[in-house]
């Protein structure tokens, strides 16, 4: 099954999990994690598709930092696709800058920027689980910060009937399998191994076979 139609665009978006280090001046560089795999991995199957895969993911970002790029790096570029994992910075910021953001801002800007998707394009939306691997103890405690966001994504995804990513469950799956280093050294950032995880999930939410 192939959810994707000709010339659609497929935007994503999000903080360094997104990011890892994709160009900002060529958009067919999308960096070395799960978008570029993503792309690769269709085209390995699809090479006659007409689609175009865009990375917009920023180091640091928050959802807050999502609203204030809403036009120039979501509205303008037209997307029929907007697939977003943002939220473990949103957490992070509380234990390492004491700059917290609570479940109910998250929720109150995370609504906002997708009322705001949906009054300015008619992209279709997939969301993406923010996740946490326990590598250390540190990491455990930020539990009780990022598993209430986790089920803000989760009602958020039911309100718009979007698509959504079950990474957190998916990761916690994993570790059962491997270490949680071996998908994450830090916890946050993935492995190449994890990027591959996020990358089967994402396809697999899509309906798209390999």
């Amino acid at each position: 099954m192939n959810m994707f139609k000709p010339d659609d665009v497929v935007l994503f978006q999000g903080d360094s999990i997104t990011d890892v280090n994709r160009s900002r001046e060529d958009d067919s560089l999308l960096g070395n994690g799960y978008p570029m795999m993503i792309r690769a991995s269709y085209f390995s199957k699809y090479p006659e598709a007409r689609i175009t895969f865009l990375n917009r993911g920023i180091s640091g970002n928050r959802v807050k930092d999502l609203q204030d790029r809403l036009q120039k790096d979501f509205i303008d570029l037209k997307p029929t696709w907007i697939s977003i994992l943002i939220g473990v910075n949103d957490c992070w910021r509380r234990y390492d800058s004491n700059d917290p953001t609570s479940a109910e801002e998250f929720e109150e800007r995370y609504r906002d920027l997708l009322t705001k998707l949906r009054q300015n394009t008619y992209a279709k939306l997939i969301l993406c689980e923010p996740f946490l691997m326990h590598v250390t103890p540190d990491r455990a405690k930020w539990r009780e910060d990022l598993d209430p966001k986790i089920a803000v994504v989760r009602k958020l995804a039911k309100e718009f009937s979007t698509l959504l990513v079950p990474l957190d469950s998916i990761f916690t799956d994993a570790a059962a399998k491997r270490s949680p280093e071996f998908w994450s050294a830090d916890g946050v950032h993935p492995t190449d191994a994890g990027h591959a995880l996020i990358m089967r999930a994402w396809l697999d939410t899509m309906k798209i076979e390999l």
